[in-house]
């Protein structure tokens, strides 16, 4: 029988700050870079794994106060950073096989949106990372 996860409450700090009351939305994902590995005589095409290639996405309110989204970004644009990610704050404080904590470290910020605002909605930006190591804690 299949299992399925509410994901409700996913825990987010950027740069160890936990900014988790910010974010409304959040995708980590990580791709095997396919490299063809083919040979003369062959009938088909073959692939093996190549260089992994990490990217994080997430959509926060922006907030200009002390400690929160702008105060946290504004240092990072154009560098490398660690983020951590987890389906609950409970598993980013200590995870488990059924609530993993996510790192990514030494992944890429290119830019920030510093101004994102229209009438009478919040003021949100998006968040692309690139690159950088991925681990996974389970215990």
């Amino acid at each position: 029988m299949a299992t399925s996860v509410l994901l409700s409450q996913p825990a987010l700090t950027l740069n160890a700050v936990n900014l988790t009351d910010q974010c409304t939305s959040a995708t980590l994902s990580s791709v095997f870079t396919a490299q063809n590995s083919s040979t003369f005589g062959s009938n088909d095409t073959f692939y093996v794994a190549g260089m992994t290639e990490n990217e994080f996405e997430c959509e926060l309110f922006m907030s200009y106060a002390a400690s929160e989204t702008y105060a946290t970004l504004a240092a990072l644009i154009g560098t490398q950073t660690t983020i951590t990610v987890a389906p609950t704050a409970a598993a980013l404080a200590a995870p488990s096989a059924t609530g993993p904590k996510f790192t990514l470290t030494n992944c890429y910020l290119e830019s920030v949106d510093l101004i994102s605002a229209s009438l009478g909605d919040l003021s949100s930006i998006s968040l692309v990372f690139q690159g950088g190591t991925l681990t996974t804690a389970t215990s």
